[in-house]
């Protein structure tokens, strides 16, 4: 093991896994970036290989082999039976002597809440789909299983996309009400009608992946007027305050002094503005000492700072690890002004073996 590797920080979406050696101290000593996570369609153990081939590049360039503890916020993660299968098969690769796994929604809550604030709070994250989890500081947690519509979520890109095409498809034969949206969406295609997109994608000389184009094009439409456009967004944004209420309600947070409300995922990163309008407006009348923020840090960072808070390390270490990703964020855009957003500590399903 290398001297001072303490925590290997993993943050695991649907493309993309980011890794991160830290040090004891708060030093960032080795990172790597490799592909999406998704164990539902390639298997628990071909899913973590894809960890480990990232894991390992971290390692190597860290100079290590292993660490104290393994800190993995993962995508797919939406069951406490999953987080622990899959705490167990990161285990069996032995980068540690422990492993916490928790939804990767955590990973934007933790690094949206900074230190010199009460531990506590709830993160929406918005992206290919919909998820929120809120935790209080003795590690109490608020969350949904967030696996699609037999678990009563609505929503994200994916969702979205979905419904714009519903509509269209709709407008156009003459079922629905007229949406600009029948003409932008083929559009979008180079196609020149819904019916040609509707057989292009069912005939798959349009990949279903990507639907997820359509997105932007439903929110260019909306900031156009259309109506129908319009109330998709309206309804997302109802759909992110409702699971922020709830589960601010279920932590007993709705009147609690000012309680941080975290924004994270593509769709509510762009801050889109009759999207970001309405949630913030919403969310002030039904939680007054809301404070919405859209978090700008990496959450891989979140991730470094729950394996430092489980390791017990001093805020010293916090504040260099933060220091690490907001410099990196510096860099890759130097506009003056923005926000920061705010901190938390946190607990995750654990597979441990003896020090």
């Amino acid at each position: 093991m290398g001297v001072n590797a303490s925590v290997l920080a993993i943050d695991a979406g649907n493309s993309k896994t980011d890794v991160a050696i830290v040090a004891a101290d708060g030093t960032v000593l080795g990172a790597a970036r490799g592909g999406g996570f998704q164990p539902p369609r390639a298997g628990v153990e071909a899913a973590v290989d894809v960890l480990a081939e990232a894991a390992e590049r971290a390692l190597t360039a860290a100079g290590a082999t292993a660490t104290t503890h393994v800190s993995a916020c993962l995508a797919n993660a939406d069951l406490p039976v999953e987080e622990k299968q899959l705490a167990e098969a990161i285990m069996r690769r032995g980068w540690a002597r422990s492993v916490d796994v928790r939804n990767d929604t955590f990973a934007v809550l933790r690094a949206g809440l900074l230190e010199d604030a009460e531990p506590q709070g709830v993160a929406v994250v918005c992206g290919a789909g919909i998820n929120c989890a809120g935790m209080l500081p003795d590690g109490r947690t608020a969350r949904f299983p967030a696996i699609g519509r037999i678990s009563g979520d609505w929503g994200g890109g994916g969702g979205l996309a979905e419904e714009a095409l519903w509509h269209a498809a709709r407008a156009e034969d003459g079922r629905g009400e007229p949406t600009a949206l029948m003409h932008a969406l083929p559009e979008h295609f180079g196609l020149s009608s819904m019916y040609a997109l509707i057989e292009a994608l069912h005939l798959k000389h349009i990949a279903a992946q990507r639907k997820h184009e359509l997105t932007p094009v439903l929110f260019a439409t909306a900031a156009q007027g259309d109506a129908v456009a319009r109330s998709l967004v309206d309804r997302m944004a109802d759909e992110v305050v409702t699971m922020s209420t709830v589960a601010l309600s279920r932590l007993g947070l709705l009147l609690a002094e000012e309680v941080p409300v975290l924004l994270g995922g593509s769709v509510l990163a762009a801050q889109h503005p009759q999207l970001d309008s309405r949630i913030r407006t919403l969310l002030a009348q039904k939680v007054p000492k809301a404070a919405v923020r859209v978090v700008a840090e990496p959450p891989v960072l979140g991730s470094v700072l729950l394996g430092l808070d489980a390791l017990g390390a001093e805020p010293q270490a916090h504040a260099r690890a933060r220091a690490h990703y907001e410099t990196t964020i510096r860099r890759s855009d130097p506009s003056p002004g923005s926000k920061k957003p705010r901190s938390l500590h946190g607990r995750g399903c654990s597979a441990e073996t003896p020090a």
